[in-house]
């Protein structure tokens, strides 16, 4: 079939329109009319007044493009030297489309075979074409018209030597001519000086004698080895200097714990001897603090690069959850963006992969969609896998159904180069692509860097057991040092006496550390980003107790209120935003404010006093329950109007996030990480949704300060409460929080009333130190016409962990109920009906830390009591109860909770209704209500 068919029966005023379509946008054309037009280009430009170009009709050599291809299409004749133009330049939009899958890239294993292949019989060329010239050569960067064959010498060199590049899937065709220009220079390789690639020398012995000193001298102590991609470690020492060169002044950086120990000694300048003495498994100085394994500890430091530049960098410390660290550097880089440098191009995010994490952990894809998200973009980043080739023991063909572990990359239209990671100037070669393309668009890039894995996942562990034939090969290999070496000595960059004296040297540093390490006593924990929490000094144990100032005053507190409330006039709103704004007006002068604007007054005196507010998660900027509205729209124009920017210099942002829990909240974890002067929030759109992110939560949230001794004042909203919404929209799992509670590591609250919100927030930001905090955040509460404030408890009140019954007793009282959160104003209730003067409501607004001097205070108070309960809506199993129980043994305290249950919540509205209805009547001991099943007494 004639390939140029679509020719033949080619209207005039269509091949108009898609020529001038082509001129515009060539990448929107359909691929056959933009072949026919390029080659036609080409082939006009060259051939256009030879005589050997026959038309039946010949127009002038300067008559358009179109005209000519207009006459040929409705005559049916296109030459056949200008189809053969066609087919050329279809032969190289092949290799700039699937150049990648047959490169050399792979050191270790044959590479699997892709069909159709590059062969030019698939292009309807053939071996009597290889000495004829073509001009669509220059397209390729060529000078000038250039033999077949020269023209695959020259493709191959640029797309199927060391490194495979894929960038055709982009669709900006700004970037794409770009890379296309790029890769063009010098064929894709290095142009580099004889010191440059002495450096790379240097990086990389540094590299390789480490691993081996470790393995001589730790025998079979884990340290997840870098062996096998020590090219790493040039290819971060060359992005650094790269970067700096083009304006980057900090970089933090995130990986999983393969080559760690390698980046914190040769790119961090951790001493060797400080890794040797971790190697001892001594105790680290602090006794308050447990430390963590060496390869998931991390560093902040200064450094200068070859070219003289000053950098700050960052190695964020990270649990064993591979891709989790990816978020929260992310996070840190945005808020240092926000803070300090005001410019997305000084700080630069990198991650580090494995090729097993990137393709299987779906927060790779999270963070991957936050690129262009306006609360969420760090101004691109560069993503380096160290490909293994094995997840563990998994082969790569079992660890991903997709061609490469780097196609996530094709969901934000980034580039990927592939690159053999024995080839150590490939591999600068590649970083320094990343490096600019990213300075330039301020897009992630992705450079896979193909090596393999020496040993098992750790270095005890036998990789010949799953994958024998691999391991004979890579037992047989040599390092990417001995590569380099052999090359640069071939090449007589470098002689035998500069490279052994190099070794010498080196090893001489290693072992006279390694007699150092034994002299340390006990180790000490760098701190991350100690520069950034200089007036943060970490919380003496008890200081969470103690009174911290929160008041505000009540005249400058109304006008706030006032002037937040109030919508501009020159603006047309929606009939609904104007009358609920006029009625906070109302609520203000009624001297009765709500959940909603009690949380706006507590943004609002943080803001007029200096600090800054981010809240960001799903449906946030309205609220879930549509109580918060901090961003309003005109009605006419969608314009955004947001109260809280118009009170202050101070920087306040909220965002409504992408579909995520655990991508965005480790990316706000790592905010609140970086910037202590903010109030970051994070709220769940019903609390159950934090489930997904519980990764977070257990091995930062929880743990970090004591493993890393690193502070973070994150805010958790977590909407809680039984209301007949079945069992994934009634509970956050109270429980959890309360079991992974120790050594004040952070804050739990239940809050019922606005006041008590307000200074609970502005609490956050009033310590001198930072704690997490988790709030349990209501839902029917937020319009409940007893959970309103006046506006002296705003100014003059403090936070309150223990609110009594106001209106109490104790000489009345037989009953103590314990209770948080919603219940009580449904106790309240059935307590005013039944005129229950025997019975005590008392609230826990804080759960951890308890309060126990005000505690013991109300058990004193109530000391006539005859029983004690603990009321809860939750399961028995569930809540708070044994965590009560836990902390009130000695007390006799007993439950009022509905039956053990493994969901959190019945789906059935009327069967929510008689359990709630049965917890509240045993509390008044009625049983008029029973419950299909008792509840626990």
């Amino acid at each position: 079939m004639d390939r140029f068919s679509f020719l033949n029966a080619a209207h005039s005023q269509l091949i108009e329109d898609l020529y001038q379509q082509y001129l515009k946008y060539p990448d929107s054309l359909e691929p056959s009319w933009k072949a026919f037009f390029q080659g036609f280009d080409f082939a006009l430009e060259n051939y256009g007044d030879e005589d050997n170009v026959q038309y039946v009709q010949a127009p002038a050599a300067s008559a358009p493009v179109v005209q000519q291809a207009t006459q040929a299409a409705s005559n049916g004749e296109v030459p056949e030297h200008i189809k053969k133009e066609f087919k050329v330049v279809n032969l190289i939009e092949a290799y700039r489309t699937r150049g990648h899958l047959f490169t050399k890239t792979n050191p270790v294993r044959e590479r699997r075979h892709y069909t159709p292949t590059l062969d030019i019989e698939n292009f309807g060329l053939d071996r009597s074409d290889l000495n004829t010239k073509f001009n669509c050569a220059v397209e390729t960067g060529m000078k000038g018209p250039a033999t077949l064959q020269e023209l695959i010498t020259h493709l191959e060199n640029i797309y199927c030597d060391s490194i495979g590049v894929e960038y055709m899937h982009i669709n900006n065709v700004e970037e794409k001519d770009y890379i296309k220009q790029w890769l063009q220079v010098n064929e894709n390789h290095p142009s580099l000086s004889a010191n440059e690639k002495t450096e790379i020398l240097l990086k990389l012995n540094q590299a390789v004698a480490f691993e081996n000193y470790l393995h001589t001298k730790f025998v079979g102590q884990k340290r997840f080895s870098l062996e096998g991609g020590e090219t790493l470690i040039p290819a971060l020492d060359q992005l650094i200097t790269r970067s700096s060169q083009l304006g980057v002044d900090e970089v933090v950086l995130g990986m999983a714990h393969r080559g760690r120990l390698n980046v914190l000694t040769n790119i961090f300048g951790k001493s060797y001897k400080q890794i040797f003495s971790e190697f001892e498994g001594k105790e680290f100085e602090e006794d308050v603090f447990s430390g963590d394994v060496k390869y998931h500890l991390g560093s902040s430091k200064k450094i200068k690069t070859a070219s003289g530049e000053e950098v700050s960098i960052n190695l964020t410390p990270n649990p064993s959850h591979l891709e989790t660290v990816a978020a929260l550097v992310e996070g840190i880089c945005r808020a240092k963006v926000d803070d300090k440098y005001k410019d997305y191009s000084k700080v630069l995010p990198i991650i580090i992969h494995g090729d097993g994490a990137l393709a299987g952990q779906g927060i790779a894809y999270e963070v991957a969609q936050m690129m262009t998200l306006e609360g969420y973009r760090t101004g691109g980043t560069v993503h380096i896998v160290v490909n293994n080739q094995v997840s563990f023991t998994t082969n790569y063909m079992d660890a991903r159904s997709s061609t490469y572990c780097t196609d996530v990359a094709k969901v934000t239209e980034s580039p990927v180069m592939h690159v053999n990671a024995d080839d150590a100037e490939a591999v600068v070669h590649a970083i320094h692509f990343a490096a600019d393309f990213r300075a330039k668009f301020g897009k992630d890039v992705y450079i896979d860097l193909l090596g393999y894995r020496k040993y098992g996942h750790n270095e005890g562990d036998e990789p010949r057991f799953t994958q024998p034939n691999l391991y004979k090969t890579i037992s047989k290999h040599p390092n990417p040092r001995e590569i380099y070496k052999d090359q640069l000595l071939k090449d007589n960059v470098t002689s035998n006496d500069v490279i052994a004296k190099m070794e010498t040297e080196f090893k001489a540093l290693l072992d006279k550390d390694f007699d150092a390490s034994k002299e340390i006593e006990k180790n000490v924990m760098d701190v991350f980003m100690a520069d950034d929490w200089t007036n943060y000094p970490i919380a003496r144990r008890g200081a969470v107790q103690d009174a911290v100032d929160t008041k505000f005053d009540l005249e400058k507190l109304k006008a706030l209120a006032l002037k937040m409330s109030t919508l501009p006039a020159d603006k047309k709103f929606l009939n609904k935003i104007t009358r609920l704004f006029e009625n906070r007006i109302k609520a203000i002068e009624g001297n009765s404010l709500d959940w909603a604007l009690g949380e706006w007054l507590a943004y609002a005196t943080l803001l007029v006093e200096g600090h800054n507010v981010r809240i960001s998660g799903e449906d946030v900027e309205r609220g879930t329950f549509s109580h918060r509205h901090a961003v309003v729209k005109t009605e006419d124009t969608e314009e955004e109007y947001i109260p809280l920017r118009q009170i202050s210099e101070s920087r306040f942002d909220v965002y409504n996030s992408h579909l995520s829990e655990y991508g965005v909240l480790g990316f706000d974890y790592g905010y609140a990480m970086a910037s202590p002067n903010t109030l970051t929030i994070w709220e769940a759109q019903f609390g159950d949704f934090v489930n997904g992110a519980q990764i977070i939560v257990d091995q930062y949230l929880a743990a970090a300060e004591e493993k890393w001794k690193i502070q973070d004042g994150l805010v958790m909203l977590l909407p809680h409460g039984s209301e007949g919404q079945g069992a994934e929209h009634s509970s956050a799992r109270l429980e959890r929080f309360l079991t992974l509670c120790a050594n004040e590591n952070m804050v739990v609250a239940n809050i019922t009333s606005p006041a008590n919100y307000f200074h609970l927030l502005r609490r956050q930001l009033k310590w001198a130190f930072r704690k997490p905090l988790i709030v349990m955040s209501p839902k029917s509460l937020l319009r409940h016409p007893k959970v309103v404030s006046p506006l002296e408890d705003f100014a003059t009140g403090s936070f309150r962990p223990i609110l009594d019954d106001p209106n109490a007793d104790p000489s009345k009282i037989e009953k103590l109920v314990l209770c948080s959160g919603k219940l009580y104003f449904e106790l309240l209730a059935k307590k005013e009906e039944l005129n229950a003067e025997n019975i005590a409501l008392v609230r826990f607004e804080q759960l951890y830390p308890l309060q126990t001097d005000a505690i013991e205070a109300i058990f004193e108070k109530y000391s006539n009591r005859k029983e004690i309960v603990w009321a809860q809506e939750e399961p028995e199993n569930m809540g708070a109860w044994s965590y009560i129980l836990r902390n009130f043994r000695d007390t006799g305290i007993q439950v009022i909770a509905p039956v053990p249950s493994g969901a959190p919540a019945p789906g059935s509205h009327k069967m929510f209704e008689k359990n709630q209805n049965n917890v509240i009547n045993r509390v008044f001991d009625r049983n008029d209500t029973p419950a299909k099943r008792p509840v626990t007494a």
